[in-house]
């Protein structure tokens, strides 16, 4: 419907079967939180199970702590799309929008760790978001050194 398309713009999703997928996994997560809402409090398997859900969740960036199942109940579609790499990098400042952070990553400017990455619909967890930098040959990386005087005469071989 509707808020499917302004969200589809807004996080400039181009698939919208990724969208699609986002709303899945949130009615998964409810159907699950669900679940173990319905166990007695101090039963074992609920205690460990929304342990492993919280961390799971805090870890892909989905909610801001693990403090209880409560927290999920604010998991939306969007929360998965603001963990794309595009979204990350405007966030942080790479790019001014996420519509130029996503032809960056879709021309091959942006690595995770040591894998370059090109499929702008690909989420980053917590851990990973720390390893979000240019391509060694970027030519943005090397205006943003220029620019911040950390230009080495060895870079410039390259």
């Amino acid at each position: 419907g509707l808020r499917s398309v302004r969200v589809i713009r807004r996080y400039h999703i181009q698939d919208p079967e990724d969208y699609h997928k986002y709303n899945k996994l949130v009615g998964k997560i409810t159907q699950l939180t669900h679940a173990l809402t319905k166990l007695p409090t101090h039963d074992r398997l609920r205690l460990s199970q929304t342990s492993a859900l919280l961390s799971k969740l805090y870890s892909l960036g989905l909610i801001p702590a693990e403090t209880s199942l409560a927290a999920t109940a604010a998991i939306s579609a969007s929360a998965f799309c603001r963990r794309r790499i595009p979204v990350v990098m405007a966030r942080l400042g790479m790019a001014q929008n996420v519509k130029d952070a996503a032809r960056m990553v879709q021309q091959g400017h942006v690595r995770v760790g040591p894998e370059v990455v090109k499929d702008p619909a690909m989420l980053l967890t917590r851990s990973m978001e720390d390893y979000l930098t240019w391509t060694d040959a970027s030519k943005i990386k090397r205006k943003v050194m220029e620019f911040n005087d950390e230009v080495d005469d060895y870079d410039l071989i390259g």
